[in-house]
């Protein structure tokens, strides 16, 4: 049952990814904006990955220990980096059914209706070209080297810079050539000084109020972010930010807007507070990950 129930989601999912455009984040399609402009406007269809909740992949399996733990997040970590389309699809197949689900060889070959040489063969050219995109160090290595406590300390500091919108301390916690993207938005932003601009005269200048819930996405660390919403006297749903680490600092923050950007004029993220929940994008960011539809005051 799951080798057949695997095939027909496997070949359903490669009919799909040859009739869309290609799913990137923002920083694969296109430079750095100017960040006194902010964003500019959203891409008519999305073509955005999204997060997936480490519990959901069975990442936090009790009865595992924590190098079984950690393994099984760096594999997450390595399909969500091939899953950016970086790879062709068939390898990008072969390398999740093999690397995460932990399919034997003969039953990607049965899988994908291929033989045994080849998806050996396409695992390896898939390995080689995922090699070339990691980091020098994969975030489950960062995140070991850290601890757990020294990790929670970060992700503490930085959930309370933002509550507070101070914009020193959120850029002090950046690397130098940070980058900050907020998909479905097409713009993002980077080094560290053009971020510490945009932050400041958008997000972190004053007029908005927020709350943050530490969780798990991708295999990383990420922050489901509530803004104030007058009306409704709570905060409301705003955006999943999936955090990446270099040594103690972060040096990639994607957040995953859930509001609907359908807004006539340029200036996107001034409205967006006053915006609505787009119902796909809530249940994909916040939905998933079981996490409450507003915090109270």
């Amino acid at each position: 049952m799951r080798s057949w129930l695997y095939t027909i989601t496997t070949n359903t999912c490669l009919d799909l990814i040859a009739r869309r455009p290609k799913r990137v984040l923002p920083i694969d399609y296109g430079p750095a904006a100017d960040p006194h402009d902010g964003p500019g406007e959203p891409l008519v269809e999305s073509v955005w990955m999204e997060p997936y909740p480490d519990g959901n992949l069975g990442l936090e399996d009790g009865f595992a220990g924590p190098e079984a733990r950690y393994e099984r997040r760096e594999s997450v970590e390595l399909a969500f980096i091939a899953a950016l389309q970086h790879l062709p699809a068939n390898q990008r197949a072969v390398l999740i059914l093999r690397e995460v689900l932990g399919f034997s060889a003969r039953e990607v070959a049965e899988t994908l209706g291929t033989t045994t040489a080849s998806a050996n063969s396409a695992l390896q050219r898939a390995r080689a070209a995922v090699d070339e995109r990691l980091p020098e160090q994969s975030q489950q290595a960062t995140l070991r080297s850290l601890g757990d406590d020294r990790l929670r300390e970060l992700v503490d500091a930085y959930v309370d810079a933002w509550e507070r919108c101070d914009v020193d301390a959120v850029v002090g916690m950046l690397t130098e050539d940070a980058t900050f993207a907020m998909p479905p938005l097409r713009t993002w932003f980077g080094p560290r000084d053009s971020i510490a601009l945009f932050l400041a005269g958008f997000p972190l200048g004053g007029d908005w109020r927020w709350r943050a819930v530490p969780v798990r996405a991708n295999g990383q660390e990420a922050l489901a972010f509530y803004s104030w919403d007058e009306e409704q006297q709570s905060y409301l749903p705003f955006a999943l930010n999936v955090l990446t680490l270099r040594g103690d600092l972060i040096s990639d923050v994607t957040a995953f807007l859930i509001r609907s950007t359908e807004i006539p004029d340029r200036h996107v993220i001034a409205r967006l507070p006053e915006q609505p929940a787009d119902p796909d994008r809530l249940a994909a960011a916040f939905g998933r990950f079981e996490l409450p539809g507003e915090l109270s005051a």
